[in-house]
């Protein structure tokens, strides 16, 4: 494990401190969601007035199976990059990253494939990750085709780093597929729905995630499901058998409830036999990089940088 970025630490800081006080003048979660609210969040998982930003870089499309994807391909691929977007299983959406998906398809040469999988609470699991399945088998027979190259990486961030595991556990256990994928990049995600230490004893604190979110958002994706039902590793990749997996990059802040899903996967990783850098950024929240800070350019270029690498 390395600390990242200890030198800005006190901008990091900071601005958690500014992110909590504004929050505090908000309702508490817990309740049912405001209808407004809610439909705000899908489009844009901070709920700000300006919705996300459409590129007409990006394209939508339907594959085989009938689940939709967004598509962004610079002018030269060098391979392609299997995304999975956060915001708990239950918002935001394919097109709602498109300047970030972009860049980072102009930055590596790599076709961005983001998935546009269905959501909870009226989909709730197995949907999505049925979804996410049906998009990355037909990645697998079909990239070639389609951008001109086999080399396949894969990866999201929060629910979407979730999702990205559990493909790559049903690829190898359901379709005997267990080297398409030649990378995973795992950004803050959660892996134990039956909560990690840090999960549970992280608190109330006003960040943009915590334990009073995280529980309502687990029986929004797996509804009436008990904790030992949430360990089925199909559910929590953290207790699934991580043999044949691909060379990861976990990275997750210091001050991320989901802390401990981040290092014990990494961990579990490195023991199944597969090489997982971790990166453990020093006072950065969950969800950092959605905000305007340092650290934020940093994780970014480190992601850049590890997926252009991969597809080499």
């Amino acid at each position: 494990m390395e600390i990242k970025d200890e030198d800005c630490l006190a901008e990091t800081l900071a601005f958690n401190e500014q992110f909590a006080a504004a929050a505090a003048s908000r309702p508490a979660p817990g309740g049912p969601p405001d209808a407004t609210l809610f439909a705000t969040l899908r489009r844009n998982r901070l709920g700000g007035d300006t919705p996300p930003v459409r590129l007409p870089q990006g394209r939508d499309r339907i594959v085989a199976g009938g689940v939709k994807v967004r598509t962004f391909v610079p002018d030269h691929v060098d391979g392609v990059y299997l995304h999975m977007h956060g915001g708990s299983w239950a918002f935001g959406s394919a097109d709602g990253q498109d300047e970030r998906l972009w860049w980072l398809a102009t930055q590596t040469r790599l076709a961005v494939v983001s998935v546009e999988y269905r959501l909870a609470p009226e989909h709730p699991f197995p949907a999505g990750p049925d979804d996410c399945e049906v998009a990355a088998r037909w990645l697998v027979e079909h990239a070639a085709a389609e951008f001109g190259t086999r080399r396949l990486l894969i990866g999201g961030e929060s629910a979407g780093a979730h999702l990205a595991v559990v493909t790559l556990l049903r690829l190898r256990d359901r379709h005997g597929i267990s080297d398409a994928f030649g990378a995973a990049q795992l950004l803050f995600g959660v892996y134990d729905l039956s909560m990690t230490p840090s999960q549970r004893t992280f608190g109330s604190r006003r960040l943009l995630s915590n334990t009073d979110t995280l529980r309502p958002a687990y029986e929004m994706f797996t509804p009436g499901m008990e904790a030992e039902q949430r360990r089925d590793p199909d559910v929590s990749p953290l207790f699934a058998d991580l043999t044949g997996l691909p060379p990861a990059r976990i990275a997750v802040g210091t001050e991320d409830p989901l802390r401990d899903d981040s290092l014990f996967l990494a961990a579990r990783w490195q023991a199944a036999g597969a090489p997982a850098q971790l990166d453990v950024v020093a006072g950065a929240m969950h969800g950092f990089t959605l905000f305007p800070l340092t650290v934020t350019e940093r994780e970014l270029r480190r992601e850049r940088d590890f997926l252009a690498a991969a597809a080499r």
